[in-house]
């Protein structure tokens, strides 16, 4: 092979390497925020590519999306325009884990960024190959590309996805690619190894696409979108989307299926061990689910569509690494699916990625200066996971570029605080999922208030524009005055009052009672009371909500507040990035080892890792208030 001429190419301030979910918010944070910013894909097809579920948000995911949405990102609005259905999840539960999700049209969403990313003034979007990282003195210089293009820059983000040396897996074929047939990128990561990265294999996996003319609806349970529509962006909650919503359905897998499965697990690679890879615990192949629960004789499947130009459908549920004539086998046995037809076979995906405690929580290299990782090569799975890293790791190049504090957001403050955190405190042995259950203050984190606990902060990194932090006022200001104004109306115990309360299934009041307290009552609500409040406002639909969601659970939000308090001190107890824990006496072994590996930034970071106990804890605090005495006597004896 000849050797490749060099020759430089241009100079940037960020470059970021990758155009999917994670690359396209850190490219549009970094540019946003007036940095001149390139943005490298391997395929300008393949930009925000749905690769897997043709869906945006969902239980915990739907969180992060409103967050990306309330500190300035661009996904929110992005599925608002090319959602094809929309459903709202857990109403029946409590607004702390209600989550939206909506499917997409997959073309439209990819089109539609692009075209967000062509137009950002800021910003280059370009098609080429990043072969290896410029370092000099472990600081980040620029990246060559394989064509000999040498780029400058002050800093990189990688977020390369299921790129790093990708290799495809369907029964006793394997071959290296990209998702959905694109190139992989092989030389990126063996540049990455030489540098001394400890690469780990991870592995994800996706259904077949079906033919929607081979399938028998009238054997499934229809799914139908929501009648209102809520959008997922905040700037988009006074608009009325009237567009004509594409049903989903609901059907079954069949004990012939399982038995198909199980005759041919011999020939799956997972269960011959040549994936190395460990794949999603949360979003299981068919083979897995038949062989974990074998007691189980059918298996919920979705069917899906992919968008409204074509007749591309995703089974979802599905996912399978055996053979093509197994999956075409095994597929006809779901119930309706009897006469399917392929488009798409399924396969596993195994990929290359870093241990992401190697990162701080800004997402920057704790060796390396200026170099950011993003979403999937951090261990991370879904769209929306990558998309929330994609985000800080493009305020925070800036924000080192500049000189600045770092942005991050704790545990207390949003979902996206408890991804980053997980990922670089804990680590992941798996492709990380968000969920609800991981964060411990949900009822404050509710995506419902997202813009109320976050636009201020995009708004002073400079990220959030002035009229949509005005609005966000006006929305606050809007919720504290009809709180207020719900307390001082009195609803009289009259006969024609206790009427209207009992046939809401309430019992009668005995004294005069404000709205106020009537809406505590579980059976009671903001609307349903506006019978007995006739000079009540008219207001928008996010702001009842609010105001209904802040009286039910005022007590339970105060106790968590309070639960929060407690954490802030620990996260505000900080600890330098060069202190040595071998000196601190009294920490295990274990202690010592694992905080001069992850070196975090609070008392409240160790806390979280995994075998530093509270014991330790406790011997860290004691150290830490004698450095500080010791520090202060020293002081006072200068002066």
């Amino acid at each position: 092979m000849k050797e490749v001429k060099r020759y430089f190419a241009g100079e940037y301030d960020v470059i970021v390497v990758g155009a999917g979910h994670a690359g396209v918010e850190a490219a549009l944070s970094s540019s946003r925020m007036g940095m001149n910013t390139m943005i490298m894909t391997m395929s300008l097809d393949s930009i925000v590519a749905l690769s897997c579920n043709p869906n945006i948000g969902g239980t915990g995911k739907g969180h992060l999306v409103r967050e990306i949405d309330a500190l300035g990102g661009e996904m929110a609005l992005n599925i608002d325009k090319s959602f094809i259905q929309s459903r709202m999840l857990n109403t029946s539960k409590g607004p702390a884990v209600h989550s939206l999700r909506v499917q997409a049209d997959k073309k439209i969403y990819h089109t539609e960024m692009k075209k967000i990313l062509e137009e950002e003034p800021n910003l280059t979007l370009r098609q080429g190959e990043v072969i290896d990282i410029l370092l000099q003195n472990n600081v980040v210089k620029g990246v060559i590309t394989r064509t000999g293009a040498i780029y400058n820059c002050k800093s990189v983000i990688l977020a390369t996805g299921t790129y790093l040396k990708g290799r495809i897996f369907m029964g006793e074929v394997n071959y290296e690619s990209g998702p959905d047939g694109m190139f992989p990128s092989i030389l990126l990561s063996d540049a990455l190894k030489e540098k001394g990265f400890q690469m780990r294999r991870l592995k994800t996996g996706t259904p077949a696409r079906v033919h929607r003319d081979s399938i028998d609806y009238s054997r499934m349970e229809i799914q139908p979108g929501d009648e209102e529509v809520i959008p997922f962006s905040f700037l988009n909650m006074d608009k009325t989307f009237d567009r004509e919503q594409v049903p989903c359905y609901l059907t079954y897998t069949t004990e012939k299926m399982h038995e198909i499965i199980r005759n041919n697990l011999h020939r799956s690679p997972m269960y011959a061990g040549d994936i190395d890879g460990i794949g999603p615990r949360y979003c299981p192949s068919i083979e897995d689910k038949v062989v974990r629960f074998a007691d189980r004789n059918k298996h919920q499947v979705f069917i899906e569509p992919e968008g409204l130009s074509t007749k591309e459908m995703y089974v979802q549920g599905v996912s399978s690494t055996l053979p093509e004539e197994v999956q075409l086998e095994m597929y006809k046995e779901i119930i309706g699916l009897e006469n399917v037809r392929f488009m798409r076979s399924a396969y596993a995906i195994e990929y290359d990625s870093i241990d992401s405690t190697i990162l701080k929580r800004t997402l920057e290299h704790k060796e390396i200066e200026n170099l950011f990782f993003a979403g999937q090569i951090n261990g991370s799975s879904g769209y929306e996971e990558a998309a929330a890293q994609g985000l800080i790791a493009g305020i925070n190049a800036v924000l080192n570029i500049r000189g600045e504090e770092p942005f991050i957001l704790d545990r207390s403050e949003a979902y996206i605080g408890v991804l980053i955190d997980d990922l670089v405190t804990k680590g992941t042995e798996e492709p990380y999922r968000m969920m609800t259950s991981r964060a411990e203050y949900r009822l404050t984190l509710r995506q419902d208030n997202a813009d109320l606990r976050l636009t201020e902060r995009g708004y002073k990194i400079g990220l959030v524009t002035e009229d949509r932090y005005k609005r966000m006022l006006e929305k606050k200001e809007a919720i504290a005055l009809e709180l207020e104004r719900l307390k001082k109306v009195q609803v009289n115990p009259t006969k024609e009052n206790n009427d209207i309360i009992e046939s809401l299934n309430s019992s009668p009041i005995n004294t005069p009672t404000n709205i106020y307290e009537l809406i505590k009552r579980p059976e009671l609500g903001y609307d349903s009371l506006s019978v007995l409040d006739l000079d009540r406002p008219e207001l928008l639909r996010e702001i009842r909500l609010q105001v209904e969601t802040q009286i039910k659970y005022d007590g339970y939000i105060k106790k968590q507040m309070i639960q929060i308090e407690q954490f802030k001190k620990l996260e505000n107890k900080k600890l330098s990035e060069d202190m040595d824990y071998n000196v601190v006496k009294g920490l295990s072994n274990e202690a010592k080892q694992k905080l001069n590996d992850i070196k975090p930034d609070s008392v409240g970071q160790a806390s979280r890792i995994s075998g530093v106990s509270p014991s330790d804890i406790n011997v860290l605090l004691i150290y830490l208030e004698h450095k500080r005495r010791v520090g202060k006597e020293n002081r006072d004896e200068l002066d």
